[in-house]
């Protein structure tokens, strides 16, 4: 006999993860929320505190090669919804605790190069004026905090996430490839907005790796309670 939750026009993958979705629902919520508005508060105080110490970042040949596109702030402001589906997958408590230090060492230590070494996006020469949106994304955001940006590094931890609580239920390859897709046009949506440069997102890309690397310790699974080798 069926049983009566199981929907054959679902599949059994897609059943799984709305199970999770599902489990701690309320902590997810709140704690996500909680997290992103503490998170922008100290971005914001970091980046206005130490405005006047700021180094211009370098810009690199590859900088030259991508324009500047309004349609690129798209995926740039998707991040806050794609960082939201890594703990809203996570089954249960040991993988929620799991991706919470791995994204408090990431803002940690992010912020902590923001106040140690200031970083300042170079003046690119660009008429904003011709892209409004990109304009009123400039008026909030000025380009501080550039090195490393915050932006790659949380998505690159995101895919990386998801991509772990993709394999258990057996997804299938296309949401594999949907999670990358969805990171890399964030990725890319940093140089296009001209909010990062090429090295901003390596250094990115190098605080994921190791915030990855740190949590993923022995030493640190065990105060986290989640078992090793999980």
């Amino acid at each position: 006999m069926k049983s009566k939750s199981a929907s054959p026009l679902v599949p059994p993958w897609i059943q799984a993860l709305a199970r999770r979705v599902g489990t701690l629902w309320f902590v997810k919520m709140t704690g996500t929320t909680l997290g992103i508005s503490l998170f922008f508060v100290l971005y914001f105080w970091v980046m206005h505190s130490k405005a006047g110490q700021a180094v211009t970042v370098p810009m690199t040949a590859v900088d030259g090669w991508i324009s500047v596109s309004e349609y690129a702030l798209l995926p740039y402001a998707s991040l806050w919804l794609y960082v939201s589906l890594a703990p809203a997958f996570a089954a249960d408590k040991a993988s929620l605790r799991m991706y919470v230090a791995g994204a408090l060492a990431i803002a940690l230590l992010g912020l902590a190069t923001y106040w140690l070494f200031p970083t300042v996006t170079p003046a690119f020469g660009v008429d904003w004026s011709q892209y409004p949106a990109l304009e009123m994304l400039k008026a909030s955001d000025r380009g501080g905090n550039a090195f490393p940006s915050l932006h790659v590094a949380f998505a690159a931890y995101t895919v990386v996430v998801i991509e772990r609580e993709l394999r258990s239920p057996a997804a299938p390859p296309w949401a594999h490839g949907l999670n990358w897709t969805w990171c890399a046009a964030i990725v890319y949506s940093t140089l296009a907005t001209r909010q990062h440069v090429l090295i901003d997102v390596v250094g990115g890309l190098l605080l994921t790796w190791f915030a990855v690397w740190i949590c993923s310790s022995r030493a640190v699974q065990q105060l986290i309670r989640v078992p090793v080798g999980r």
